[in-house]
């Protein structure tokens, strides 16, 4: 029962992300002729993570809860409340960055949103992280005169013990680009540790495939443009990955930790492919309507001249 019981909450946080994603992304996209986002929710990494009897579950849920609410607050102030609790009981650090992700999404992103509403998530998620920021540095044993120092030592530590395992690799010394490669990317088949991580890495070829889209000249325009949800999403996935690339150093808990942020990184990718199916979609609307112009004036009777 108790198995079933956190099946259960990971079964949540599914629901509430393919809400998340249904709401925010109107056309239908495909790969390889499916489905994209069926692809992406059904892929085997989450799921084995998401239902286990552990920490995994209940975070994923309280993720998935924050994310749905995020479309509207007001109105799902419940679910916001009920998310960001869950998240911050069991890793509050994790609570931080979608505070953060939050507050700069919010106020970037490119919906006209009351001043007033802008400074009551201001002072909600800002003043709610200032709060339980002792709490935040206690939990990594981060000294608040030496943040940085400390989290240096902290991360140094973590990896040395995480190295010691089988699945263990040492990423200490590489710079950061490479870190976050290792944390979103491996296993990659040549460094598989067994027939998992041969699974698993055909599944890490997949985000290398979505993450190659953002590597195109009408990003950063779509970014321009983009909701504040895609904002909030990039800024999550994007700080908690490099701050848990930094003590992550093997491999097995790399694919455990990361299936927190991923759906953030796949919500952007969406998007963007979106955007880039309208955008083509307007293209050739405009181009008919053009042709649809010159073939009318070309059969327009020529006025005579007196």
């Amino acid at each position: 029962m108790a198995m079933f019981l956190f099946a259960w909450f990971g079964y949540l946080g599914f629901v509430h992300f393919y809400i998340f994603f249904k709401e925010n992304v109107k056309l239908k996209l495909q790969l390889w002729g499916y489905d994209l986002l069926l692809i992406l929710l059904f892929l085997p990494n989450m799921h084995f993570w998401t239902a286990s009897l552990g920490k995994g579950s209940l975070i994923f849920m309280g993720i998935g809860l924050f994310a749905y609410a995020m479309r509207f607050p007001q109105k799902r102030l419940f679910a916001l409340i009920l998310g960001s609790v869950t998240v911050y009981m069991i890793r509050p650090h994790m609570f931080m960055f979608l505070g953060l992700g939050a507050v700069l999404g919010y106020f970037t992103g490119r919906e006209k949103v009351p001043v007033y509403q802008k400074v009551l998530v201001y002072i909600a998620f800002a003043g709610g992280i200032f709060v339980m920021s002792d709490q935040i540095l206690a939990m990594a044993n981060i000294n608040e005169e030496d943040v940085l120092g400390s989290f240096q030592d902290f991360s140094q530590v973590q990896a040395g013990r995480l190295s010691s395992s089988g699945s263990g690799v040492d990423i200490t010394n590489y710079p950061l680009p490479l870190k976050l490669f290792t944390f979103w990317f491996r296993p990659l088949f040549v460094d598989a540790p067994g027939a998992l991580g041969l699974f698993v890495s055909f599944e890490n070829l997949l985000y290398v495939i979505l993450a190659w889209k953002l590597v195109d000249k009408d990003f950063i325009p779509f970014l321009r443009k983009s909701t504040s949800l895609v904002k909030m999403s990039l800024v999550i996935f994007i700080s908690s990955s490099i701050a848990l690339s930094f003590v992550m150093s093997n491999l097995g808990i790399a694919m455990r930790q990361k299936s927190m942020v991923m759906y953030f990184l796949f919500f952007v990718v969406i998007s963007f492919l979106e955007y880039k199916k309208q955008k083509k979609i307007n293209f050739q609307l405009l181009r008919k309507r053009k042709l649809e112009e010159q073939e009318r004036f070309a059969g327009s009777p020529t006025p005579a001249v007196s």
